[in-house]
């Protein structure tokens, strides 16, 4: 049994991993394992969370439990998970919390944490807290009288994250509205990023449409935000904007559309800024760290600018290790998680919007033509409901899938992985021949489908 997966704790909100009681266990051992315990001065750590009904419940449970271990807490409120790996820095928090299930249905929730220095848990401090956690270890600890942490609310949280992000784009552009004259329609998913998005891009100039920006806790990814494309697209060719811009539900994910309503994926977006980076001098090591997800397309894109692109295992915090190991500052997923180190210390939506929009102001082109750097292998993704998780290599498919790795060689691929979050196998094959692609995807996702499927 895991407590944790590929994104901190995830699932239905009131049941399980995501009850109150469970909640409040996972903060006083987090408080227990991750947060000194011979400081001579109280320690504090942050809470955020997205626009869920069940986030008031699941902050309140955590708030208690890191109270109950001494420990003081902040909540923030309504902020995008890249705000809170910003602030837990700024406020000089020991610890970062993030309330949201990120693009899942809202009947979902999560639980993911930034240690002090603004990093996502390494995959030891997880695994440690882990076994903690699931373990029948009682918290007995208990402080007493003054030693009991307090609540209070931060309430400029939001206005600190909006502050750091414009200045640091008018200090790229030497101007105080670079977004000037340039129309940009915003999805919000009406989630966590519902006000602070709409804030900076409006301080930056931007003439700017917003959409799905009005939660109401039951309404968050529901046929709107970045796993939508097609949204996206009809708001772009509605509005008549120049570039749309669109979120998951906590904004630590980007989506972006080009003035002719052609949404821009991860691999896309990684490409046009990728090359940006290059051709500035400004990408470390001249390095982009991708996954094992992302278009064989990209690889020759970057060296064909003077790059190259390392792989890592699949989820953003993969590659910022990757990043941190070989001193890159520019990384991502397909799935549209960016990750701007100079910037920030996670995916952050918006920061890469807008170092997609750098690329726009200083190239003087839209995206229309900076996609066209990119020239994508055929891919298909197939992602399937299942019942159940099976090894692998247990599959009724697992010959058909040696044999489509075999005919493809060295010019092709196939990735076939669980969701750590959904309860979805995720089926990937990329080659050169589009037909091959099809017809080997759509047969592996019916064997599949045949044995686990829903």
């Amino acid at each position: 049994m895991n407590f944790f997966g590929t994104d901190g704790v995830r699932g239905t909100a009131n049941i399980e991993n995501l009850s109150p009681e469970s909640a409040l266990r996972l903060a006083q051992f987090s408080a227990k394992e991750l947060i000194p315990s011979q400081l001579e001065t109280k320690q504090t750590v942050i809470i955020g969370k997205d626009t869920r009904r069940s986030g008031d419940m699941i902050e309140s449970a955590l708030a208690s439990g890191f109270n109950s271990a001494g420990i003081d807490v902040k909540l923030a409120g309504i902020l995008p998970t890249p705000a809170i790996a910003m602030l837990v820095k700024e406020i000089g928090a020991s610890l970062g919390v993030v309330v949201s299930a990120s693009h899942n249905p809202a009947p979902d929730n999560g639980i993911k944490f930034f240690f002090k220095d603004g990093y996502k848990l390494s995959k030891i401090q997880e695994a440690n807290l882990e076994k903690r956690i699931l373990s029948d270890e009682q918290f007995i600890e208990r402080p007493i009288s003054d030693s009991i942490g307090t609540i209070e609310r931060l309430k400029d949280g939001i206005e600190i994250y909006v502050d750091r992000v414009t200045k640091s784009f008018i200090k790229i552009h030497n101007s105080s509205r670079p977004l000037k004259g340039i129309k940009i329609s915003l999805d919000t998913a009406n989630g966590a990023s519902f006000k602070s998005s709409a804030m900076i891009l409006e301080r930056l100039g931007a003439e700017l449409t917003c959409h799905h920006n009005t939660p109401n806790g039951d309404n968050i990814n529901e046929a709107c935000g970045c796993t939508h494309p097609d949204i996206i697209s009809k708001i772009v060719e509605k509005d008549e904007s120049f570039i749309g811009i669109s979120h998951d539900g906590d904004a630590d994910r980007i989506l972006m559309c080009d003035e002719n309503a052609n949404p821009i994926d991860g691999d896309e977006l990684m490409a046009i800024i990728g090359c940006h980076m290059l051709n500035k001098g400004l990408l470390q090591s001249k390095t982009l760290v991708a996954t094992k997800m992302s278009n064989f397309g990209l690889d020759e894109c970057i060296a064909n600018n003077g790059g190259k692109v390392e792989r890592a295992d699949i989820g953003d915090r993969n590659v910022m290790e990757v990043m941190k190991k070989i001193g890159s500052n520019f990384g991502g997923e397909p799935s549209g998680h960016i990750i701007c180190k100079d910037h920030n210390t996670t995916g952050d939506g918006i920061i890469a919007a807008l170092a997609a929009l750098s690329a726009v102001i200083d190239t003087n082109q839209p995206l229309s033509e900076l996609r066209k750097c990119l020239d994508k292998f055929p891919q298909k993704l197939i992602n399937l409901d299942i019942r159940n998780k099976i090894s692998i290599n247990e599959l009724e498919a697992k010959p058909l899938i040696e044999e489509t790795e075999k005919s493809l060689g060295d010019e092709g691929q196939v990735l076939i992985r669980y969701s750590g979050t959904e309860p979805k196998i995720r089926i990937l094959v990329e080659g050169k021949d589009h037909a091959y692609v099809e017809s080997q995807a759509s047969k592996i996702a019916d064997s599949i489908h045949n044995q686990i499927g829903v």
